[in-house]
């Protein structure tokens, strides 16, 4: 994770950004919790949506496993884990089932070696016991019915940082897409 954090780092110096703002998302939470971590005086504001803070505050869920099911078991799960409305909701299930099988890239029949480098430095990954270092303003959203990165994973995360705001927004793993609200509390947090 660390590495992916210098890599954004070496990013915004080769653009010119003394400060900056960092949205990060799912995967890109991880990699902006270890961002803010290593240069947290540039980082001017932090948004965290549908994240964890891994370790003593809770991981997400360990996708790395999901690679040793066969291939309609992985589906299935991978489905009811990015929408926990779906064991009761048959047509989101069905959309959501569609869309993974039509081959979006979260749901390769094999695992092709940058997938596999971005599960390891995943499962790895552990901010808990720094997470407090964290005192510029942030925004940590999650979704209601996330199973990825469920709801109280995002609350631990907020109550460890001592300038965090918590959301809970109607949805799953895709709550950005799901909530119409997302984006322009986002947006306010950020112009705010």
């Amino acid at each position: 994770m660390e590495d992916f954090a210098v890599d954004a780092l070496e990013l915004t110096e080769h653009v010119g950004w003394d400060t900056f703002a960092v949205v990060g998302i799912s995967f890109g939470g991880m990699v902006a919790q270890e961002l803010a971590l290593r240069a947290p005086e540039r980082v001017t504001k932090l948004v965290l949506a549908i994240t964890s803070a891994g370790g003593s505050l809770g991981s997400s869920y360990p996708l790395h496993e999901l690679y040793a099911l066969e291939p309609e078991e992985r589906l299935d799960l991978l489905v009811s884990l990015l929408d926990t409305r779906t064991a009761a909701e048959p047509e989101l299930r069905e959309a959501l089932r569609g869309f993974l099988a039509a081959g979006h890239g979260l749901h390769p029949a094999t695992v092709p070696a940058g997938l596999a480098r971005q599960l390891e430095a995943r499962r790895r990954h552990d901010t808990a016991a720094r997470i407090a270092q964290l005192r510029m303003p942030c925004l940590v959203a999650a979704g209601r019915y996330d199973g990825i990165a469920p709801p109280e994973r995002s609350v631990a995360l907020a109550a460890a940082m001592p300038a965090a705001r918590l959301a809970i927004l109607d949805g799953g793993h895709g709550v950005l897409l799901q909530d119409p609200a997302a984006w322009p509390m986002i947006a306010a947090f950020l112009a705010g």
